[in-house]
């Protein structure tokens, strides 16, 4: 990886990967551009030292490359380019501040990779404060053959936590639907579940028929949806272990935009059994329902507050599209966004306090972010047709799915908007993804 300035107003961190596993190897996509508005002037400065890896690893991609690639399109570090270091050290004792000091160096960041006696992987790493010369994470991890990415992003989650005090969320997971040859007698969808870098994909469910509205169970082990593979609307959960697949409602009519609460005990959802769109919930133990909304308008696209007591919906009740909170022990409505003729898709940050939605301005639906407490509005997103944002359980960022060249795919925007990028396409149409909450992948 090299990471090269190329204008006074505009970063580009080109990032060229040809990853192999152990075994069989596969390369991977080459990711898109990472465009960093130069107006971001808080990147912290941050050297990664190639990792030392012995011969066994001489098939795999760097480690070092990983965790500087984790770090860069964060947004909030600026690695600096290999070309220009002064040394290449893998032990502590080997390393001499000065060095790093010239530089502008803020932290410094060495390791090495070998198979310990039990043939594991194992990785030691250090992580520095150039400039107080003093020693921050001395750590190692170790793991199956198998696990070397889930190593590295393991320690890029220490070194952003340690650095910037929030968790690192590189260890998290995504899913989302492809879609290929959509509207076609061969058309083909699938599940898809992948590292929060779009990498190691795999297929959770595969049908001839439309899937939509995949959401994270709040433990990460399994996920919901809805399937029409029976020929009408029906939700699904899907443990992501076993497989195992359970029907969770096939009413007659619309059975759709599945959210589980954040305890996972209860499940929100739109259902127009009784004749019209409505928001229920579902306790799952008994399968017993409760009617949320009642409006003839068309209710849709529940979220959860993170105290577990409230919905946030979309409704036309307005008459256009917009975001509307509910108190579950109350029912007491709340318009919650007014700017604009289109709002929709909310979800909340995990601050609880800041909401992001699809927003139409100038005819162009858009990725926005608002301050409930201060209403102020900000639009995060440039490209166009953007949809189906979700965040990072850490808040710091969130994907999205938008087009290219008539094409659907997923691009990642900061929370702040300054840093964007596209994750590798795909040989169909991907939509609809959803951040996972923190996981275990060790």
């Amino acid at each position: 990886m090299r990471i090269k300035s190329v204008s006074r107003t505009v970063f580009r961190i080109c990032v060229w990967i040809s990853v192999a596993g152990i075994g069989t190897v596969q390369a991977a996509q080459s990711l898109d551009t990472i465009i960093i508005d130069a107006g971001y002037d808080k990147q912290t400065r941050i050297a990664i030292v190639p990792f030392s890896q012995g011969p066994e690893f001489s098939r795999l991609q760097a480690f070092s490359e990983i965790v500087e690639f984790d770090l860069a399109r964060s947004g909030q570090f600026a690695p600096t380019a290999r070309d220009n270091m002064l040394s290449y050290p893998n032990r502590a004792e080997d390393v001499f501040f000065r060095d790093w000091r010239i530089l502008g160096v803020e932290y410094l960041v060495i390791g090495r990779a070998g198979i310990d006696p039990a043939g594991k992987l194992k990785v030691d790493y250090h992580l520095f404060d150039v400039f107080n010369e003093r020693e921050m994470i001395v750590d190692s991890v170790t793991t199956s053959r198998s696990g070397w990415r889930d190593a590295a992003h393991r320690i890029s989650d220490r070194i952003f936590e340690a650095v910037t005090g929030i968790p690192g969320a590189f260890s998290t997971k995504i899913i989302y639907v492809l879609a290929q040859n959509s509207g076609m007698p061969n058309a083909h969808y699938s599940l898809e579940l992948a590292d929060a870098d779009g990498e190691r994909a795999k297929t959770l469910f595969s049908s001839n028929e439309p899937l939509l509205s995949a959401s994270w169970a709040p433990d990460g082990n399994s996920v919901v949806y809805v399937s029409f593979e029976t020929g009408k609307q029906t939700i699904v959960l899907q443990d992501l272990q076993s497989g195992a697949r359970q029907l969770i409602s096939d009413f007659t009519g619309i059975n759709g935009s599945p959210v589980l609460s954040p305890d996972g005990r209860r499940l929100a959802m739109v259902l127009s059994k009784d004749g019209n769109p409505e928001i229920y919930v579902m306790d799952l133990a008994d399968r017993s329902l409760s009617r949320i909304t009642r409006h003839h308008s068309i209710d849709t696209e529940p979220t959860w507050t993170e105290d577990g007591r409230s919905l946030i919906f979309t409704s036309d009740r307005g008459g256009r599209p917009q975001i509307y909170k509910v108190e579950l022990g109350t029912n007491f409505v709340e318009r919650l966004t007014f700017e604009g003729d289109y709002n929709a898709s909310a979800r909340l940050l995990p601050d609880g306090q800041h909401l992001i939605f699809v927003h139409r301005r100038a005819g162009i639906d858009h990725i926005a972010w608002l301050d409930l407490e201060r209403d102020d509005l900000r639009v995060l997103t440039q490209t166009a047709l953007d949809e189906s944002p979700s965040v990072a359980p850490n808040g710091t960022m969130l994907i999205y799915a938008t087009q290219v060249q008539g094409k659907g795919i997923l691009a990642v925007v900061s929370i702040d908007g300054r840093v964007k990028y596209r994750l590798p396409s795909s040989s169909g149409d991907v939509r609809e993804p959803a951040w996972s909450p923190f996981i275990e992948t060790l």
